[in-house]
């Protein structure tokens, strides 16, 4: 092959991974464990984490695609498998790749971490392979398996309970994105026969959901301060950013469902989780 066949290959690979969904993982596995450490700062380990935690999500993603190649031929027909760009083999092959990475690295950490690791990667097979056609509870796990990110960041510096917080944090907001994204892929899943809350029981109930937790969400980051674990910079920023999003947000799913707009407010609830461990991190 050709240079730039290589590189427009690496290109490729690089798409099928979602680098955003990687970075956002590894930075939050970064800043759980600079908030839950104290005293010695581990770095070594705590990169280990975070490039571990990123190897696996990535993993997860390639995985994913590959049991849902024919849903992405309707709503993603840009993907690297839908397109042809990248053969089954291919991704199967980076799949193991980077698990093997992903594990291995999480060794030198501690058992604990290895634990979580390969607790992880069984969750994200299994998620794409069954659990992901389960009404709700493949949205439970993926906003469970945003949330151990957090944790594992914290076991990667040996200080788990403060981690709680911010993987409580993730786990309600990525809960939020995910029927957010079954109602902006319903056209896909009703074709290949998934059966998402939103398809069964309307976009009606899916905004009710919605709603319960954005509520819900929004009145758990009051709990921090109020409580003295975060400083005044965590609530500045949850006030001034966080909160106004997820009511925005709110606010635009219930004027326009269509898909375009669907599409706008997932990524807006991702940028919020960003802002939200900006506030923690600085509220710290």
């Amino acid at each position: 092959m050709s240079f730039s066949e290589n590189m427009t290959k690496l290109i490729i690979v690089f798409k099928i991974t979602r680098p955003v969904n990687l970075i956002i993982t590894f930075i939050s596995i970064v800043i759980a464990a600079v908030i839950c450490s104290y005293g010695v700062f581990a770095a070594d380990k705590v990169i280990f984490a975070a490039a571990s935690g990123a190897l696996a999500a990535a993993a997860g993603n390639i995985i994913n695609d590959l049991f849902d190649i024919e849903i992405d031929r309707i709503n993603r027909p840009d993907r690297p498998l839908p397109s042809n760009k990248l053969t089954r083999r291919e991704a199967v092959s980076l799949f193991v790749l980077f698990s093997f990475l992903s594990l291995t690295l999480s060794y030198f950490i501690n058992r604990l971490a290895f634990i979580i690791d390969v607790s992880a990667l069984f969750l994200l097979f299994f998620y794409s392979f069954r659990v992901k056609r389960i009404i709700l509870l493949g949205n439970f796990v993926v906003a469970f398996l945003t949330g151990l990110a957090f944790i594992y960041g914290g076991v990667s510096v040996d200080n788990l309970k403060y981690a709680i917080i911010p993987a409580v944090f993730a786990f309600l907001i990525n809960f939020i994105r995910e029927i957010v994204k079954d109602m902006q892929d319903i056209e896909g899943d009703k074709s290949a026969g998934i059966f998402s809350f939103p398809l069964l029981y309307g976009f009606k109930s899916a905004r009710r959901v919605i709603t319960v937790f954005t509520l819900l969400l929004i009145a758990a980051t009051f709990i921090p301060f109020l409580c003295e674990f975060y400083k005044i910079e965590y609530f500045i920023v949850v006030m001034a950013l966080v909160n106004p999003i997820l009511i925005y947000s709110l606010s635009s799913l219930f004027k326009d469902d269509k898909k375009k707009n669907l599409i706008k407010i997932s990524f807006m609830l991702k940028l919020d989780m960003l802002f939200g461990l900006i506030a923690i991190y600085l509220g710290k």
